[in-house]
Protein backbone atom coordinates (compact mmCIF):
# COMPACT_ATOMS: atom_id res chain seq x y z
CA UNK A 1 0.00 0.00 0.00
CA UNK A 2 1.51 3.42 -0.80
CA UNK A 3 2.80 5.30 2.03
CA UNK A 4 1.66 2.66 4.55
CA UNK A 5 5.14 1.89 6.06
CA UNK A 6 5.62 4.85 8.12
CA UNK A 7 8.23 4.96 11.12
CA UNK A 8 8.15 4.21 14.80
CA UNK A 9 9.05 6.68 17.01
CA UNK A 10 9.36 5.70 20.70
CA UNK A 11 5.59 7.74 21.41
CA UNK A 12 4.25 7.93 18.08
CA UNK A 13 4.04 6.08 14.62
CA UNK A 14 4.27 8.77 12.01
CA UNK A 15 4.34 9.09 7.53
CA UNK A 16 5.18 11.92 5.89
CA UNK A 17 3.99 10.56 3.02
CA UNK A 18 0.48 9.90 1.04
CA UNK A 19 -1.55 7.14 3.03
CA UNK A 20 -4.44 5.29 1.45
CA UNK A 21 -7.73 6.48 1.84
CA UNK A 22 -9.32 6.90 5.91
CA UNK A 23 -5.42 5.93 7.65
CA UNK A 24 -4.35 8.75 9.41
CA UNK A 25 -0.51 9.93 9.13
CA UNK A 26 0.37 9.79 12.76
CA UNK A 27 -0.74 7.73 15.54
CA UNK A 28 0.29 8.19 19.26
CA UNK A 29 1.62 4.84 20.91
CA UNK A 30 2.31 5.81 24.46
CA UNK A 31 0.54 8.49 27.07
CA UNK A 32 2.28 10.51 29.57
CA UNK A 33 2.87 14.37 29.97
CA UNK A 34 6.85 13.31 28.17
CA UNK A 35 5.07 11.79 25.53
CA UNK A 36 2.42 14.27 24.62
CA UNK A 37 4.98 16.68 24.29
CA UNK A 38 7.51 14.95 21.70
CA UNK A 39 3.89 13.43 19.96
CA UNK A 40 3.32 17.23 19.37
CA UNK A 41 6.31 18.51 18.51
CA UNK A 42 6.36 15.37 15.93
CA UNK A 43 2.92 16.91 14.06
CA UNK A 44 4.47 20.35 14.70
CA UNK A 45 6.90 18.86 12.06
CA UNK A 46 4.54 16.77 10.04
CA UNK A 47 2.35 19.99 9.74
CA UNK A 48 5.32 21.79 7.50
CA UNK A 49 5.52 18.52 5.24
CA UNK A 50 3.97 18.44 1.80
CA UNK A 51 0.81 16.06 2.54
CA UNK A 52 -1.56 17.08 0.36
CA UNK A 53 -5.45 17.69 1.56
CA UNK A 54 -6.89 16.30 4.35
CA UNK A 55 -4.41 14.27 6.50
CA UNK A 56 -5.52 12.70 10.24
CA UNK A 57 -4.06 11.87 13.42
CA UNK A 58 -5.22 9.31 15.56
CA UNK A 59 -4.87 9.77 19.33
CA UNK A 60 -5.14 6.86 20.66
CA UNK A 61 -5.40 8.09 24.18
CA UNK A 62 -8.02 10.87 23.68
CA UNK A 63 -5.42 13.41 25.18
CA UNK A 64 -4.16 15.57 22.78
CA UNK A 65 -5.35 18.77 21.76
CA UNK A 66 -4.87 19.54 18.43
CA UNK A 67 -7.51 22.04 18.00
CA UNK A 68 -4.59 24.89 18.44
CA UNK A 69 -3.38 23.89 15.00
CA UNK A 70 -6.18 23.92 12.96
CA UNK A 71 -6.84 20.43 13.33
CA UNK A 72 -10.83 19.27 13.56
CA UNK A 73 -12.20 16.42 15.72
CA UNK A 74 -13.55 13.67 12.73
CA UNK A 75 -14.23 11.23 15.49
CA UNK A 76 -14.79 10.02 19.07
CA UNK A 77 -14.78 6.42 19.87
CA UNK A 78 -14.26 3.86 22.44
CA UNK A 79 -11.52 1.24 22.10
CA UNK A 80 -12.87 -2.39 22.54
CA UNK A 81 -11.72 -5.93 23.20
CA UNK A 82 -13.11 -9.34 23.16
CA UNK A 83 -11.31 -12.12 24.99
CA UNK A 84 -13.52 -14.82 24.61
CA UNK A 85 -15.22 -16.38 20.92
CA UNK A 86 -18.97 -15.14 20.57
CA UNK A 87 -21.24 -17.97 21.02
CA UNK A 88 -24.64 -18.56 19.65
CA UNK A 89 -23.80 -17.05 16.18
CA UNK A 90 -27.27 -16.77 14.23
CA UNK A 91 -27.44 -15.05 10.93
CA UNK A 92 -28.52 -15.67 7.17
CA UNK A 93 -25.19 -14.01 6.27
CA UNK A 94 -22.45 -16.63 4.76
CA UNK A 95 -18.90 -15.29 5.26
CA UNK A 96 -15.88 -15.40 3.13
CA UNK A 97 -12.21 -14.83 3.61
CA UNK A 98 -11.19 -12.71 0.46
CA UNK A 99 -8.06 -13.98 -1.56
CA UNK A 100 -7.66 -11.41 -3.97
CA UNK A 101 -7.61 -7.87 -4.05
CA UNK A 102 -6.40 -4.75 -5.31
CA UNK A 103 -4.39 -2.92 -2.66
CA UNK A 104 -4.78 -5.27 -0.02
CA UNK A 105 -2.30 -7.23 1.75
CA UNK A 106 -4.26 -10.77 0.91
CA UNK A 107 -1.39 -12.25 0.73
CA UNK A 108 0.13 -11.65 4.19
CA UNK A 109 -0.40 -14.42 6.98
CA UNK A 110 -1.12 -11.96 9.23
CA UNK A 111 -4.25 -10.12 7.59
CA UNK A 112 -7.53 -11.27 6.47
CA UNK A 113 -10.46 -9.73 4.96
CA UNK A 114 -13.95 -10.88 5.44
CA UNK A 115 -17.02 -10.50 3.30
CA UNK A 116 -20.46 -11.74 4.25
CA UNK A 117 -22.96 -12.13 1.66
CA UNK A 118 -26.91 -12.81 1.40
CA UNK A 119 -27.16 -14.61 -2.24
CA UNK A 120 -24.56 -12.69 -4.35
CA UNK A 121 -25.27 -9.50 -2.72
CA UNK A 122 -22.08 -8.30 -0.25
CA UNK A 123 -23.92 -7.03 3.43
CA UNK A 124 -20.96 -6.84 5.48
CA UNK A 125 -17.54 -7.14 6.13
CA UNK A 126 -14.34 -6.56 8.72
CA UNK A 127 -10.74 -7.16 8.55
CA UNK A 128 -8.59 -8.52 10.66
CA UNK A 129 -4.90 -8.50 11.37
CA UNK A 130 -2.43 -10.17 13.85
CA UNK A 131 0.28 -7.84 15.85
CA UNK A 132 2.01 -7.68 18.65
CA UNK A 133 -0.32 -10.71 20.45
CA UNK A 134 -3.58 -9.57 19.20
CA UNK A 135 -5.88 -9.09 16.50
CA UNK A 136 -7.12 -6.04 15.79
CA UNK A 137 -10.76 -5.61 13.78
CA UNK A 138 -11.34 -2.92 11.61
CA UNK A 139 -13.81 -1.43 8.65
CA UNK A 140 -16.24 -3.02 10.25
CA UNK A 141 -19.90 -2.85 7.61
CA UNK A 142 -22.87 -3.63 8.82
CA UNK A 143 -26.30 -2.56 8.32
CA UNK A 144 -28.17 -1.47 11.63
CA UNK A 145 -30.35 -4.82 11.62
CA UNK A 146 -27.41 -7.08 11.20
CA UNK A 147 -24.64 -5.44 13.22
CA UNK A 148 -24.89 -7.52 16.38
CA UNK A 149 -24.31 -10.43 14.38
CA UNK A 150 -21.95 -9.41 12.15
CA UNK A 151 -20.02 -8.68 15.44
CA UNK A 152 -20.28 -11.79 16.67
CA UNK A 153 -19.82 -13.21 13.75
CA UNK A 154 -16.20 -11.65 13.65
CA UNK A 155 -15.03 -12.37 17.02
CA UNK A 156 -15.66 -16.04 15.60
CA UNK A 157 -13.94 -15.62 12.11
CA UNK A 158 -10.81 -14.08 14.13
CA UNK A 159 -10.45 -17.16 16.91
CA UNK A 160 -10.97 -19.49 13.91
CA UNK A 161 -8.53 -17.57 12.28
CA UNK A 162 -6.34 -16.40 15.10
CA UNK A 163 -6.49 -18.58 18.10
CA UNK A 164 -6.44 -17.93 21.44
CA UNK A 165 -5.63 -14.07 20.95
CA UNK A 166 -7.88 -11.42 21.84
CA UNK A 167 -9.80 -9.42 19.68
CA UNK A 168 -9.51 -5.31 19.99
CA UNK A 169 -10.50 -1.91 18.07
CA UNK A 170 -12.22 1.04 18.18
CA UNK A 171 -16.03 1.82 17.45
CA UNK A 172 -18.50 4.91 18.27
CA UNK A 173 -22.20 5.65 18.03
CA UNK A 174 -24.43 2.73 17.33
CA UNK A 175 -21.11 1.18 16.28
CA UNK A 176 -20.43 0.69 19.32
CA UNK A 177 -23.10 -0.28 21.00
CA UNK A 178 -23.90 -2.80 18.42
CA UNK A 179 -20.10 -4.30 19.46
CA UNK A 180 -20.67 -3.97 23.36
CA UNK A 181 -24.43 -6.01 22.64
CA UNK A 182 -22.10 -8.53 20.95
CA UNK A 183 -19.91 -9.10 23.50
CA UNK A 184 -16.97 -6.89 23.47
CA UNK A 185 -15.98 -4.62 26.66
CA UNK A 186 -15.54 -0.91 26.00
CA UNK A 187 -12.15 0.98 26.76
CA UNK A 188 -10.51 4.12 27.24
CA UNK A 189 -11.86 6.86 24.73
CA UNK A 190 -9.81 7.76 21.76
CA UNK A 191 -10.06 10.77 19.00
CA UNK A 192 -9.13 11.21 15.51
CA UNK A 193 -8.11 14.68 14.27
CA UNK A 194 -7.92 15.76 10.50
CA UNK A 195 -6.20 18.52 9.33
CA UNK A 196 -7.08 20.50 5.57
CA UNK A 197 -4.05 21.97 3.79
CA UNK A 198 -4.58 25.59 3.79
Amino acid sequence: MQGAAGTFLPHIWVNAEPVPRFYPNAVTLVDDPAARTEQQGTIDILMKSNLPGRWAVKDSFGTLDLARRSFDVLLEASWIRSAMPALGVSSDIVWRRETTGKALPVDDPNFALFTGRRGFEVVAGGMLYKSDGMVGLSNVVAEAADAVSVFRSLILLAAQTFPRLPVVGYESGAELAAALDAGFEQGDPLRVWVRSRD
